[in-house]
């Protein structure tokens, strides 16, 4: 099974943007957790990051026809972008959301997702196992 793992604007800073909210680990580190977990042994994941909402459109256009799911960490375009959730459609890429922390218990912008009814679940506030839990939910809905 062919895998994307997306995360947006600021997850290139993680380990060193409030770490009381994100960690202390940083992006690559929690990709390679993610790619060495038992539960990916035998996924293909690619994985990518942009600050630009443009280029992770692009992105899953790209992919479309491609990967078989995406596990996307949108960061703050969660709120907003309704262009992103139209590529989500627009992709028919079936893709699970997360965060790392519980945006339902922080500032009341981030407790609205225009993304979270185009994709096939929502993980939050688990920390890096937001992402595995993602995973494990694709794993078995295939």
């Amino acid at each position: 099974m062919k895998l994307i793992i997306v995360n947006g604007p600021n997850l290139n800073l993680l380990g060193e943007r409030e770490p009381e909210i994100y960690g202390r680990e940083s992006l690559e580190q929690i990709n390679t957790w993610i790619r060495n977990h038992e539960l990916c042994k035998d996924l293909v994941i690619d994985f990518f990051q942009s600050n630009s909402e443009g280029e992770i459109i692009d992105f899953l256009h790209s992919k479309r026809n491609i990967v078989d799911y995406c596990v996307l960490n949108a960061g703050a375009l969660t709120h907003y972008s309704y262009a992103l959730r139209d590529a989500i459609v627009s992709s028919q890429i079936p893709t699970v959301e997360v965060h790392l922390s519980n945006i339902y218990k922080r500032e009341n912008f981030r407790k609205n997702s225009v993304i979270k009814n185009v994709c096939m679940e929502q993980f939050y506030g688990e920390g890096k196992q937001s992402y595995i839990n993602g995973i494990k939910h694709i794993l078995e809905k295939k």
